[in-house]
């Protein structure tokens, strides 16, 4: 059987000698695993639409439960980001996120739209890396099911409170702290706390559009970095390299 697909190519991995294996986010059968012949060949057809964040059309053919690439065309390849190790190294981070976020078999347009934005970002706008990375950061906590608590303190109903409990994910008041709290609570600014609603309530295709001063973006991101990885339960290699490369 086969099958044709948008997808984004989130990982490449060596099969042997010859072959590759991929990881791909597509729109309607989430995350899916397919074998890529001769791509490690030099001068291989599949170089180009197989690099990693590559988006693609790809003609697989599928025989025992295995996705076999038949063909593939480039869509998009996001040069922008391949000429800054900063960026590429950003969008790494991403794709390995969305990896960990997909599911087999499972469609989620949502997360997929969201990571090719924020590539397209990175790569042609004139964005900060911080705004990005936050914006990526928060929205996949969207879909992936944390979405926070946004509405006022979680104790005394306080519409604009100044800390926020990233374990919990909610919003609290400095001085409404109840007795046996454990979680992680940082500072939010009123700047902070627009824009984190923004993120998560705002139109798919407006993302962006939001300001922020430079200061209030390290700390949205630092935030957002944080409250991301404590939902899931774990860190990622490409935002260590990522941070390296920036301090």
């Amino acid at each position: 059987m086969y099958l044709t697909i948008k997808a984004l190519v989130l990982r490449t991995t060596a099969y042997n000698d010859n072959d590759s294996l991929l990881t791909l986010l597509t729109a309607d059968h989430g995350k899916i695993t397919v074998k890529a012949r001769g791509l490690r060949r030099k001068n291989s057809p599949l170089s180009a639409p197989c690099q990693l964040l590559a988006l693609s059309e790809f003609t697989l053919f599928e025989y025992r439960g295995m996705y076999t690439i038949n063909e593939a065309h480039s869509i998009e390849l996001f040069s922008g980001l391949r000429k800054d190790l900063e960026k590429l190294s950003l969008g790494s981070y991403f794709s390995q996120v969305a990896e960990v976020v997909a599911q087999e078999d499972l469609s989620n347009p949502e997360l997929l739209s969201l990571v090719l934005n924020c590539l397209f970002a990175l790569s042609k706008m004139d964005i900060s890396q911080e705004q990005i990375k936050a914006v990526f950061e928060l929205r996949c906590a969207c879909i992936a099911g944390y979405t926070p608590d946004l509405n006022g303190c979680s104790e005394c109903g306080c519409p604009e409170p100044d800390r926020f409990d990233v374990t919990q994910g909610h919003l609290q008041c400095s001085k409404c702290t109840p007795r046996g709290t454990t979680g992680i609570r940082m500072p939010v600014t009123p700047g902070m706390l627009n824009a984190m609603r923004y993120i998560c309530f705002c139109d798919p295709k407006k993302l962006f559009q939001f300001e922020l001063g430079n200061e209030a973006l390290l700390e949205l991101s630092h935030l957002t970095e944080t409250y991301l990885t404590v939902q899931l339960e774990r860190g990622f290699s490409t935002l260590d390299f990522y941070k390296s490369l920036i301090l």
